[in-house]
């Protein structure tokens, strides 16, 4: 198994972050000049399909600015953005499903493959203290099943259900890392 970035900078699992995480790879709370980058992520056919389980219409900007209205003034919600070398290069959030934490993610897809979802997701995880915490993915979107998996989460289940960013209902794994 390959030792993510911040294992190799030596972290704490304790340790606070909003800070440096990785020498390039910062996590911040989002600000207003994020967004228009997080709309044009959103928007990416790539990356919805991938996802699969995103908003109905990726083009809805009036939709858009409601949903990150209410997640941004929402106190339970925690909202990242992820910066490289000071660029916008996605985010991080955790938020409660229910009596659950949950945790999401979105990475530029001009960035895969760099481990900037692992590194990000690790460093949230730091900063929120709720266990267990749980997330879902498609199973056949190995990059973030195998993001999951860095971060310690573990298989617990499978469902299925309406996936807008392909049109129709798509098998997934329900994961959690545990307390």
């Amino acid at each position: 198994m390959a030792v993510s970035r911040t294992r190799r900078a030596g972290l704490s699992v304790g340790r606070p972050i909003l800070g440096t995480v990785t020498p390039d790879l910062r996590l911040r709370p989002v600000r207003d000049d994020d967004l228009p980058i997080f709309y044009r992520l959103q928007r990416d056919p790539v990356a919805v399909r991938m996802a699969a389980f995103t908003a109905e219409d990726p083009d809805d900007h009036a939709e858009f600015a409601a949903h990150w209205q209410r997640i941004r003034t929402d106190p339970a919600i925690v909202n990242r953005t992820v910066t490289v070398d000071g660029a916008v290069v996605g985010y991080v959030a955790a938020f409660p499903v229910g009596e659950q934490t949950e945790v999401s993610y979105w990475i530029d897809r001009e960035c895969w493959g760099r481990g900037y979802a692992t590194d990000a997701l690790a460093a949230l995880l730091r900063e929120v203290p709720q266990r267990p915490v749980h997330a879902r993915a498609a199973k056949d979107n190995h990059g973030s099943l195998a993001v999951l998996r860095k971060c310690g989460f573990v298989v617990r289940g499978e469902d299925r259900g309406y996936a807008a960013g392909r049109g129709h209902e798509v098998e997934e794994y329900v994961l959690e890392l545990p307390a």
